[in-house]
Order: structure tokens, then sequence, then C-alpha cells
């Protein structure tokens, strides 16, 4: 029987955290925007270090000024992909300060920043030196494009390995 592991998806509002769990489980994109409302989950086998991991991941809906993501939701995870969209340098605010909030209520746990939109580099306004910043803190940064897809098998496989290995 294969390992179980709750991955959530957290950051801002519209960074393409449910664009990269549809490119990731279904291998598809689409650029027809859809809000998440609360949390939609679904499901990948993976495999690491020569045992099957079933990735049990929750798309937790957005965090915006209005609202901010459910730390409840997180409770029981193994693990979390923070997105951040690298053409909105205000995401990387809300991601940390939802790192801050989940480890202050739920612990620490492993994690790894998704920086979306890679597609759009040209376009970006998160600076290398804001990239190294993170990474200097600890912080493992994948850069990711649900739309070309590029990245995303690695970041997954990046969470569920640092997961495993952490248990």
């Amino acid at each position: 029987m294969a390992l179980q592991k709750k991955i959530c998806m957290l950051g801002a509002f519209a960074v393409g955290k449910t664009s990269l769990v549809r490119r990731y489980v279904d291998s598809i994109f689409s650029d027809r925007y859809l809000t998440t409302v609360g949390v939609k989950i679904d499901k990948r086998m993976v495999t690491v270090g020569g045992s099957e991991v079933s990735l049990i991941l929750w798309d937790i809906a957005g965090e915006d000024d209005i609202s901010q993501v459910r730390t409840s939701y997180v409770r029981g995870a193994a693990g979390y992909l923070l997105v951040v969209d690298g053409t909105r340098p205000g995401t990387i605010d809300v991601a940390q300060s939802i790192q801050r909030r989940v480890e202050a209520e739920v612990g620490e746990l492993p994690f790894v920043v998704l920086l979306n939109k890679r597609d759009l580099q040209s376009l970006w306004s998160v600076s290398a030196e804001h990239i190294a910043a993170l990474e200097f803190a600890g912080w493992t940064v994948q850069l990711t494009s649900a739309c070309s897809g590029e990245g995303v098998e690695e970041a997954f496989q990046a969470l569920a390995e640092r997961v495993i290995v952490s248990r």
C-alpha cells in the first residue's frame, strides 16, 4: 500500500495555484481564470526513493486583502507549496506572511516556494536579489510555469522528496 501525504497549495490570490495543480495532475493549462472557493482536492502518485507515494493535493483558496488562508486547512499536512507570481512582487510578502502563520500555528513543515509564471519572466518584477535573499534564509525556490509546464514536475517532486526524508 502506498504512503499518502497531504500537500497544501498556499499563496496569494491569482498566483497560479490551481493552474499548477491542473498542469501537474492532468498535464493541461487553461488561461481561463476560475477562483477557488474553499479547497479543491486532487491526487497524484509519485515515486520517491523506490516507494510509491500518493500526494493528496489541497488547492486552498488564495489570500487577499479581505481573506486570509485558513491555517486550519494545513493541519495534518506533510508539507506545502508556497506559490508566488513573479510578475507581482507583493505576492512574495503574502507568501512570507503565510509561512510565518503556518509555522506559528501548525509548526515547521517542509515547503518549497514556486516562483510561478516563468514564461513571463521578461515581465517579472521580482528581483534576482530578492530570490537570493529567500534562498539565503533557507527557502528552497523553484521557478515554474503552469502555462508551459516548465519546472512543475521538478517542483512537486522536490517537495515530495523533502516530505519523505523529513518523516
